[in-house]
């Protein structure tokens, strides 16, 4: 790569471990995700990724993504698995996202564990899709977005359309209006000392989402997910305007490669300050604010 160092504010795992309790451990489900991203997923070591982000010049926030589906041991057992690797590799991981069940006091009295003993930067990653929890902004979280807000933590959003059941009959069973800019909108609103950092491209609901980045002095946006030249238009132009400060590069590694993604950047024609902007200072300023080296 030719840029600066990256820091990747979303990408999953590559290894075999790291989706553990995923959807996607079935034929049929990986099968649909083939079909319709036109991608296998396939497996490293954990010495393999560490080599793979240390060549791409990155430094990543690993989302394990589906631990808020586990009982509470299993969690435990995941994130102690990702805070190894931190340890063993703390050039290439920033930190980890953290998904849980807010309506498990076991899964809560873990979160408060990572906070106080995780490696690196650690953050609540907020789902839309478990039926106990309900939507973001409603009570069941309260108690973990107020540990975030004591921890000086950033939350995770999720926004616009996911990968989780794309191709499937009835998707899954998920319902995509759940992941409208709304619920950042209104927990954003609800705890202005919160950190929020909207997670993915916002579309189908790509205006209502850069208005709320621009309302709110506490909200942010991390792109993973999307090739940029498949970004829309609305988002793109304001990428070099109004949202220069306002986005940080995330990848989804391993569906889309670090390598590629800085070389799709650089193709949409944006300025020199706005690429370190995207790629690294919008996110060291930020990290920066909230006390993480």
């Amino acid at each position: 790569m030719t840029t600066s160092r990256l820091l990747d504010f979303h990408s999953h795992w590559g290894t075999e471990r790291g989706w553990k309790g995923s959807p996607y451990e079935t034929p049929e489900a990986r099968a649909a995700v083939r079909d319709y991203f036109k991608w296998d997923l396939t497996f490293v070591s954990e010495d393999e990724q560490a080599a793979r982000f240390r060549r791409d010049d990155v430094k990543v926030m690993l989302d394990l993504g589906f631990t808020y589906t586990m009982d509470v041991g299993a969690v435990r057992e995941q994130h102690d698995y990702a805070f190894d690797f931190a340890r063993r590799h703390p050039d290439v991981v920033l930190g980890n996202w953290i998904g849980i069940d807010p309506t498990r006091p076991g899964h809560v009295k873990e979160f408060e564990r990572c906070l106080s003993d995780g490696v690196g930067l650690v953050g609540l990653s907020v789902h839309p899709f478990s039926p106990a929890a309900g939507l973001p902004d409603g009570p069941a979280w309260e108690a973990c977005l107020n540990l975030c807000v004591e921890a000086n933590r950033p939350v995770l959003m999720f926004v616009g359309m996911t990968a989780a059941g794309a191709g499937l009959r009835g998707g899954g069973g998920l319902v995509l209006e759940d992941c409208h800019p709304r619920y950042v909108d209104r927990v954003a609103a609800r705890y202005p000392e919160l950190n929020v950092i909207a997670a993915r491209v916002a579309w189908p609901w790509q205006s209502e989402m850069i208005a709320v980045a621009l309302h709110k002095a506490n909200v942010w946006m991390e792109l993973h997910g999307w090739a940029p030249r498949y970004f829309p238009d609305e988002l793109k132009r304001e990428i070099g305007k109004r949202l220069r400060k306002k986005v940080f590069f995330g990848a989804d590694y391993p569906m889309l490669s670090h390598e590629r993604l800085v070389t799709e950047w650089r193709e949409q024609g944006y300025s020199a300050e706005v690429l370190d902007g995207v790629f690294s200072g919008n996110a060291e300023s930020f990290l920066a604010s909230i006390g993480v080296d």
